[in-house]
């Protein structure tokens, strides 16, 4: 079993990768998760911050981002799994209830995610290209 921890895009994540063949089991901040090796390459030793590149390229790990709030607002959740194709709001941008914050692409569909109450976007948890989970913190607004 392998250990790393990343920094992505501020977040951290510690994980653990186990291989048995062509199937690993990568474990991101307790949560698990099966995938297949489809190329082996040796990389260079992990450095304490991933390029977003490294994110895309393994989706376990920037799949996976942490739920707790990083403020005191209130979090807007990825309602399903997808890829944010575009972001519509900015940080400090002042927002009502039902406005669009961004876009995920899901299946080929677009969806649009939109804020849930009023008040103003503190923080922006994802960025464009990102693939990320249902229940994976999008947006936070106070």
């Amino acid at each position: 079993m392998k250990k790393f921890n990343f920094k992505i895009n501020g977040n951290e994540y510690q994980t653990t990768v186990e291989q048995n063949g062509e199937l690993l089991q990568v474990t991101v901040n307790g949560k698990s998760y099966a995938a297949e090796l489809l190329q082996d390459e040796a990389a260079p030793k992990p450095v304490a911050t991933a390029p977003k590149a490294a994110a895309a390229a393994a989706p376990a790990a920037a799949a996976a981002a942490p739920k707790a709030p990083t403020g005191a607002g209130k979090v807007v959740e990825s309602p399903l799994p997808g890829v944010v194709v575009s972001i519509a709001v900015t940080e400090g941008q002042a927002v009502k209830a039902g406005d669009l914050l961004l876009t995920l692409e899901a299946m080929k569909m677009e969806n649009a995610i939109q804020a849930d109450n009023a008040g103003t976007v503190t923080k922006i948890l994802v960025s464009n290209g990102q693939s990320v989970q249902s229940g994976d913190p999008l947006v936070e607004i106070a």
